[in-house]
């Protein structure tokens, strides 16, 4: 008798509500940071700044991961491949104009998320 007591179109399914369910949350959390740095822009912490705008930067790149693979079952496309250099080389111009300003562990944060796109780009090329 088998012990898997999904099959396989049942496991996409719970899979892909999850996604769902995680981009919800990510987007829920983006929109309120979103409207808190319009609210209070007058930041005065530059460390605060800075780390806030390394998540939303996170959480813009796992919106993207989550619709695609919601959308295409996991598969990545030509198209989102550039997306994912794009975000490579914005973050890279962002840590190269800020780091000395940065806090040191979202400035170690924002250089993991930026090796961990470095090898997703090789993988996919």
């Amino acid at each position: 008798m088998d012990n898997n007591i999904y099959n396989n179109e049942d496991r996409y399914k719970i899979e892909k509500a999850n996604r769902i369910e995680a981009l919800e949350n990510i987007i829920q959390n983006h929109t309120r940071t979103e409207r808190h740095l319009e609210k209070f822009s007058d930041i005065n912490s530059l460390e605060k700044y800075s780390n806030t705008i390394i998540k939303q930067v996170s959480r813009e790149d796992n919106i993207e991961n989550l619709e695609e693979k919601i959308l295409n079952n996991g598969q990545r496309n030509s198209a989102n491949i550039e997306e994912l250099e794009k975000n490579y080389n914005f973050a890279k111009g962002y840590i190269n104009h800020n780091k000395d300003h940065m806090d040191p562990q979202a400035l170690k944060n924002m250089e993991e998320r930026q090796q961990n796109r470095r090898a997703e780009m090789n993988e996919l090329t």
